[in-house]
């Protein structure tokens, strides 16, 4: 199973086939462009695990599109780390503020950009690569697709099945009713925010049975999260 996907937006050819060798070798999946259009388009269609962009790419440049990803629903959450031979302070701010997560200046270290990238993932998604979630008393098992908690099992629908996976996934953290939407829901315009209330019921009904405690915490004015420790 893949460690992730990666997008590489670097228009130097012999670089992207360097980085491409040592990503695939550490199993990784890459898809490659050099062309900041392009670039977008594929990220819209398919979002990666983390893209790594050039600054310096032809036609539109890397800060902005780092900066046209950032405010794309679909986008605006994957992980970015720009690759440039800029090394002044206020460069990297620069790209800092655009939006991207962490800088690396070249020349660099093939290894060492491999290890910078896995340290993100595991930071912005510790599941990344398990074909298992767990917390509490609460299993997930993402190849087989059924939930158990406790010893029994779970019968959750599509959505309900999703929106679990994402508590799962960042257990503790609290997301509005919008995060959630563009997060499990994806940009569909038409899903009101009140839909995400309709499958919170759903989702609590289904892991609860059986008298168990409520381990999604409502947050007045804030939203939900996983959160067994506020358990009622």
């Amino acid at each position: 199973m893949a460690k992730g996907r990666i997008l590489l937006v670097e228009d130097d050819r012999a670089l992207a086939e360097l980085l491409t060798y040592h990503f695939r070798r550490e199993e990784f999946e890459v898809e490659l462009t050099g062309d900041g259009e392009e670039a977008m388009l594929l990220a819209a269609e398919n979002p990666p695990d983390l893209i790594l962009l050039d600054w310096m790419i032809e036609g539109v440049s890397g800060i902005e599109v780092c900066r046209r990803l950032r405010r794309r629903t679909q986008t605006a959450n994957v992980p970015i780390i720009m690759l440039t031979a800029r090394c002044e302070e206020a460069d990297r701010i620069r790209g800092l503020e655009t939006g991207a997560d962490d800088y690396v200046t070249k020349p660099f270290s093939p290894r060492e950009l491999v290890a910078r990238v896995a340290a993100v993932l595991r930071r912005v998604r510790p599941a990344l690569a398990a074909e298992h979630l767990s917390y509490a008393d609460l299993e997930m098992d993402l190849v087989a697709h059924k939930v158990r908690r406790g010893r029994e099992t779970v019968q959750l629908g599509p959505t309900e099945f999703r929106l679990l996976r994402h508590f799962l996934e960042h257990p503790g953290r609290v997301f509005s009713r919008e995060r959630l939407l563009d997060t499990v829901w994806g940009h569909d315009s038409d899903i009101e925010s009140r839909t995400v209330d309709v499958h919170i019921r759903r989702l609590r009904k289904a892991i609860n049975a059986g008298g168990r405690s409520d381990i999604i915490r409502t947050v007045r004015s804030a939203g939900y999260a996983l959160d067994a420790d506020g358990a009622l």
